[in-house]
């Protein structure tokens, strides 16, 4: 049996710490009332998989997260007895998809505690929604010598649809710089503003360092000098309670397959004032409320953004996982997750040789990592042999990157399913990688 096996046959994470050469037991215990994560995932299937004769630990949240029973049979159940397609037909099928489609936006409403249903707009995922704020209201607002603020934190989804914009309009992107922490710096956000300020787009939580940005803080800010704001929520959603309207965003984006739903679905919110002046992203049907061929006239908000046959399936598993997560409590998660991450960080802070790329006081479940000598994608490759998974590269967030000085980062992220014993053997996989380099 080896290091890692032994980490995770172990009956408790803190008896097998004494077991692993050189980990430290310095991490912050949880003192709440316990979080019962086996019966969690139990609910999972793909957590029983076995990856070359090991038990899989899957750290790679970040990039997506897996899906429950739940969500699997819910699935299942839209496909075997009520697919149709939806707006199209009064018969049975045809109705029952319709209605349970609607009620999967009532049900994403509720979780981000949106102020309309007609607010809340299914896309394909983040990029798509990013995308529909930049072609429905930036090529319609943003004009030549108009300035854009994005941060040096943004993943590459909410740099190059802006980068675009700017180059057919003629708008100028200006860029809030972070300290080594991976921290936004505010006081240079705020000087970046002035009367040719029309736009900020925002990360909440970063997905390649964990920060959480004081999105809050930088909303107002910007409204006080009638600036609206775009939150990427790809990252946050997941893991912290979003409250969109005590945010007071503009618009809010994120994807249903870091939030245990499918892929192919995702939601923007948009404040129904600004929705409807927006322009259609996609032409086609159900988008419209007449066509001839002297004009179209387009159909009322949500409608009017969803053209063409939507992601109906998928738009109702996501309605199933939001249900499941609302179950367990996003408070609950979020604190289950800050214990893992305090606990690998306290772990890893203290390994010769390891390197933690992002310090940022305030941060979500997600740690980056550099080990002296060894390229990140040896250490994804090595950990994969252990049946742990962690993503390598640049996370497509280059310009982090290149401010921190690394050209690429391991990552492992964490949900709310993963255990302590799981960071252990996280730990010990990165352990046996310098074994292998040294």
């Amino acid at each position: 049996m080896n290091a890692i096996q032994t980490v995770l046959a172990a009956p408790s994470a803190r008896v097998l710490l004494a077991s692993v050469p050189g980990v430290t037991t310095t991490s912050r215990m949880p003192t709440r009332e316990p979080f019962d994560v086996e019966r969690i995932r139990a609910d999972f299937p793909i957590l029983q998989l076995q990856i070359d004769g090991k038990p899989l630990v899957y750290l790679d949240n970040a990039a997506s997260s897996q899906m429950p029973q739940q969500v699997i049979d819910r699935l299942v159940r839209y496909q075997t007895s009520e697919h149709a397609n939806i707006n199209r037909a009064v018969h049975y099928l045809s109705e029952t998809a319709t209605a349970e489609y609607e009620t999967a936006r009532r049900k994403l409403q509720r979780f981000i505690n949106a102020p309309d249903e007609r607010e809340v707009i299914f896309t394909s995922g983040t990029t798509d929604a990013i995308n529909l704020v930049m072609h429905g209201y930036g090529r319609k607002f943003i004009k030549a010598g108009d300035e854009i603020i994005l941060t040096t934190l943004e993943h590459h989804s909410n740099i190059v649809p802006w980068q675009m914009l700017a180059e057919e309009t003629g708008a100028k992107i200006r860029v809030v710089p972070i300290n080594d922490a991976g921290e936004l710096m505010i006081d240079e956000y705020e000087n970046l503003f002035n009367e040719r300020t029309k736009l900020v787009g925002v990360m909440q939580v970063s997905n390649a360092l964990g920060s959480i940005n004081p999105v809050k803080q930088m909303i107002a800010f910007a409204h006080a000098h009638g600036v609206r704001v775009l939150v990427d929520g790809a990252q946050a959603v997941p893991h912290l309670q979003v409250d969109v309207q005590d945010l007071d965003c503009d618009f809010y984006a994120f994807s249903g397959h870091k939030l245990c739903g499918p892929t192919g679905i995702g939601v923007l919110y948009g404040k129904a004032e600004l929705l409807e002046k927006m322009q259609p992203f996609k032409g086609g049907g159900d988008m419209i409320l007449s066509v001839t061929f002297e004009k179209t006239i387009y159909n009322t908000i949500p409608h009017k953004f969803e053209a063409g046959t939507p992601p109906i399936a998928a738009a109702i598993g996501l309605g199933a996982a939001v249900d499941y997560l609302s179950a367990i409590g996003m408070d609950a998660i979020t604190a289950h997750e800050l214990d893992l991450l305090d606990y690998a960080t306290a772990q890893m802070k203290y390994m010769p040789g390891v390197r933690i790329i992002g310090t940022a006081q305030n941060k979500a479940a997600v740690l980056s990592f550099t080990v002296d000598g060894v390229h990140p994608h040896d250490i994804g490759t090595l950990l994969n042999q252990e049946g742990v998974a962690v993503r390598t590269g640049h996370h497509c967030a280059q310009p982090v990157m290149q401010r921190l000085k690394v050209p690429a980062t391991s990552r492992a992220s964490f949900a709310f399913y993963n255990t302590l014993a799981e960071v252990d053997a996280l730990i010990a996989g990165i352990r046996s990688v310098q074994k292998v380099f040294a």
